[in-house]
C-alpha cells in the first residue's frame, strides 16, 4: 500500500483527519481509526473522515466518519463544513452536495463562514433513538442528570441540559455516564447549555466517542432545537463555544436547522500504511 494523503482541518478547534478516497476505494476498520486518531503515536483528531464516490448522482462525494473511539457516526456538522468547504474550493462553486449516512446535506459558503442545511431534527423518541418509548422534551437520566434533558437527532443522538450556571457542571466526571446511559441505544452526544439571552447561549458538549470538544456543531443544533421546544430561545441563535461561535437557525418554513460557522486547514501529510494495516 502507498502512503495515504490527508489533510487536517478543524471548526472551532473540533478537529478532524480527512482522507480523498474517491480515486481509490479505502476501507480503514474501527482499530486504524483509533491509531489514527491517537494525539501520541497517530496524527490526533476528534473523528477520521474518509471521502469516497457518492451513490447518489447529484452529491460530490459520500462522508463516512469514524469517532476517535473507532465507532462510526452517520453525521457531524464541523466535518461536514470541511468538507463542504474543500468540495467548494474544488469545483469552484459556492454550494457543496455532501451524501452521508444521515441522508443529503448542503453546504454553502460566503462571508460568514461555511453554512450546511442540517435537514430536519428528529424529535420523536424512536428518532433519536431512546430505548424505550418517553417524552423527548423532559427525558429523566437519573440522580447523576442536572435535570431532564432534551432529546433530538441531528443524524446522529443528542440529549441536551439547560443549567443556570455551566461553570459548576463537572462535565468530564457526568458526561461519560450519561453518554452511554441505558435510554441510548446508540449512546449519544451529550450537551449542556446556560442561556444568556433568547438568541445568545453558552454551550459545552461531551461528545460521543470523543469526549469534550472545542466544539460540536450537531450539538449546537440540538441545543437550539430543545430550546425552541421549550420556549426558551428564538429561532436564530448564535452559539458560544470554548473553541468560538456557531450561528443555528431552526427555520420555521420547512423545519430545517441551518448552521453557520468558520473552517480552517491546518496542514497536509501522509499516513505510513503501517498506521493503517500493521
Amino acid at each position: 500500500m502507498d502512503q495515504i494523503a490527508f489533510i487536517k482541518m478543524h471548526g472551532l478547534g473540533n478537529d478532524f483527519v480527512i482522507i480523498d478516497a474517491r480515486g481509490e476505494p479505502l476501507e480503514i476498520g474501527a482499530e486504524a481509526a483509533r491509531r489514527i486518531a491517537d494525539r501520541r503515536t497517530g496524527v490526533g483528531c476528534d473523528q477520521l473522515i474518509v471521502l469516497g464516490k457518492a451513490r447518489n448522482r447529484d452529491a460530490q462525494a459520500f462522508m463516512a466518519i469514524r469517532n476517535a473511539d473507532g465507532g462510526e457516526s452517520a453525521a457531524c456538522g464541523n466535518a461536514t463544513r470541511c468538507v463542504a468547504a474543500l468540495l467548494m474550493n474544488e469545483s469552484g462553486n459556492d454550494e457543496a452536495v455532501i451524501e452521508t449516512e444521515a441522508g443529503i446535506l448542503i453546504g454553502t459558503g460566503g462571508d460568514g463562514g461555511v453554512t450546511v442545511d442540517m435537514g430536519e431534527p428528529g424529535l420523536k423518541w424512536n428518532q433519536v433513538p431512546l430505548a424505550d418509548k418517553a417524552d423527548t422534551l423532559a427525558l429523566d437520566l437519573g440522580k447523576a442528570a442536572p435535570g431532564p434533558a432534551v432529546a433530538c437527532s441531528m443524524g446522529n443522538p443528542h440529549a441536551t441540559f439547560f443549567v443556570d450556571d455551566l461553570a459548576a457542571i463537572d462535565i468530564p466526571a457526568i458526561g461519560p455516564g450519561l453518554e452511554n446511559h441505558s435510554a441510548f441505544p446508540e449512546r449519544a452526544n451529550i450537551g449542556f447549555a446556560q442561556i444568556l439571552d433568547r438568541d445568545h447561549i453558552r454551550l459545552r458538549v461531551w461528545e460521543r466517542g470523543a469526549g469534550l470538544t472545542p466544539a460540536c456543531a450537531t450539538g449546537s443544533c440540538a441545543a437550539v432545537v430543545g430550546g425552541v421546544r421549550r420556549k426558551l430561545l428564538d429561532w436564530r441563535v448564535r452559539c458560544t463555544l470554548d473553541g468560538g461561535e456557531l450561528t443555528v437557525e431552526w427555520r420555521e418554513e420547512d423545519n430545517h436547522v441551518l448552521m453557520t460557522g468558520p473552517v480552517s486547514a491546518a496542514f497536509t501529510g501522509l499516513l505510513k500504511p503501517s498506521l493503517v494495516n500493521p
